[in-house]
């Protein structure tokens, strides 16, 4: 059981998760926003205020367009900011061109927090040099990034509540056993994030492998650009294209869905600030805390065969943690 005094959460249920059917995205909900400048103003806030599931064949929210919080000032008093605070890292970064090209794109950036993958034999903080370490805490600590931050993850309590379940109990046990990491944010679920420093942010083709299959990553589009013509979140397996809006906020299951995003014009900006959770630590967590080869080496024949067999029902009950429509309105009730 995870320690609220240590990780700030609590499950949203007690009551078990059932499994269901694996993922399947089809029956999806399309958006429609029609915006015609790159900087929203107040009068059209209203528009895109309002959070938008997107649905599976079972019904199941699989993703979510979040918006923006309810703020009439969120623009001007969280955004702006954000976006000043992105340029003036990248201003002061030290990254190399060749680090600028990359498969998610053409643009640099800093991620920091905890994280477990790429050859590393523990889950530890992910280490930058001294001047972006100095960057990432500056920006880790800037009020409209906490206001972000934190929007996000209520966004994914509400709308994937057994989900959220999830990764509070895995988390929970994480930084009980390893207090000595902490998260990016303590207002937010997730153990990492990423500033994308652009100046033209606009992701190519890719799925975040590394990352739990079933998970959400939150994704935050920041900048001045035309919306309707470019920065769109092109999610590929769903067949959809989304406008992408400057301060909203979007959640996908990053590691199962292609996605990528529609370039924009040279002469406007777009960054991007995202939340997620290396697919690494649940299994670190799942294996008591010890590499995949120590922990197999321990089993029998037999309970290797039954882990694998575990490994395939897993995927199958990941699916099983998002919830209807209806369920959604049952616990709301």
């Amino acid at each position: 059981m995870h320690r609220q005094w240590l990780f700030h959460f609590q499950r949203r249920s007690s009551a078990p998760v059932s499994p269901s059917r694996p993922l399947s995205l089809l029956l999806l909900l399309p958006l429609q926003t029609q915006r015609t400048s790159s900087r929203i103003s107040q009068s059209q806030i209203a528009a895109i205020l309002e959070a938008r599931p997107i649905v599976d064949s079972d019904g199941k929210v699989c993703a979510v367009y979040g918006g923006i919080p309810d703020d009439v000032d969120f623009m001007e008093n969280v955004h702006n900011p954000a976006v000043e605070a992105l340029e003036q890292a990248r201003a002061e970064a030290s990254i190399s061109e060749a680090r600028t090209f990359h498969r998610r794109g053409n643009f640099a950036a800093i991620s920091g927090g905890v994280s477990y993958g790429g050859g590393k034999l523990r889950p530890g903080p992910v280490v930058n040099g001294v001047i972006n370490a100095t960057i990432f805490q500056s920006l880790i600590g800037n009020a409209a990034f906490i206001r972000l931050a934190g929007f996000a993850s209520s966004l994914f309590a509400t709308w994937a509540p057994n989900l959220f379940d999830f990764y509070v109990d895995y988390m929970g046990l994480f930084f009980s056993k390893y207090s000595d990491m902490c998260r990016p944010f303590l207002n937010s679920i997730w153990s990492a994030c990423t500033f994308n420093l652009g100046p033209w942010t606009c992701a190519l083709g890719h799925r975040d492998f590394a990352n739990l299959a079933f998970r959400w990553c939150s994704i935050t589009a920041l900048g001045f650009f035309d919306h309707v013509k470019g920065g769109h979140l092109i999610l590929w397996d769903c067949k959809l294209i989304l406008e992408f809006p400057p301060g909203c906020t979007i959640l996908v299951p990053s590691a199962a869905i292609f996605h990528s995003n529609i370039p924009i014009s040279m002469s406007e900006r777009r960054y991007s600030f995202t939340q997620y959770t290396s697919g690494g630590i649940f299994r670190w967590v799942e294996h008591d805390f010890q590499m995949e080869k120590q922990y197999f080496a321990n089993l029998t024949k037999d309970q290797i065969k039954e882990e694998q067999e575990l490994g395939l029902q897993r995927a199958v009950d990941g699916a099983g943690l998002f919830s209807t429509i209806k369920e959604l309105k049952s616990m709301a009730a």
